[in-house]
């Protein structure tokens, strides 16, 4: 087994077991609903937006390890960043996830998240790792809800 797909098994079942700021905001601003049809995944994503700044989120449903644990990871990636920022993350996390950004060869601010590059690889999984990101962006425009049938990815 390569070491990036040991990595990847790694955090995907750290994240799973020991998911970061899993549950609800009471205070929560902003919100969505995030649905994938095709394997059941359903998240519900709460977020705490001030002078631009995500100054908490939390997520909390029924969804495989790769959905919970890119939800995860996105949660800590992205707390404390400005929206603006936080967007890009999202737009350069669904290029990587469907091939559309090389991390090898090009310029990215992924960080941490780049352990996900393998999924592409998954065709049936691209849906399940993207919908917490697709979720976040459509809390970040008011929507109530996403889903991965919408013909974004």
């Amino acid at each position: 087994m390569t070491d990036a797909r040991q990595l990847y098994q790694e955090v995907i079942l750290d994240h799973n077991k020991k998911p970061r700021n899993y549950g609800v905001l009471a205070d929560a601003n902003r919100s969505a609903e995030g649905h994938n049809p095709l394997c059941g995944d359903h998240i519900s994503l709460s977020l705490r937006v001030e002078h631009d700044a995500i100054r908490d989120i939390a997520f909390q449903g029924e969804t495989c390890a790769i959905c919970k644990a890119s939800a995860s990871m996105m949660t800590v990636a992205v707390k404390g960043k400005n929206v603006g920022d936080a967007g890009s993350l999202i737009q350069e996390f669904r290029d990587m996830a469907t091939g559309k950004l090389d991390t090898q060869t090009q310029a990215h601010h992924l960080g941490r998240l780049n352990v996900f590059a393998g999924v592409r690889e998954l065709p049936t999984r691209v849906k399940c790792a993207v919908l917490p990101w697709h979720t976040l962006n459509a809390a970040f425009h008011n929507q109530p809800s996403a889903t991965t049938e919408s013909g974004e990815f």
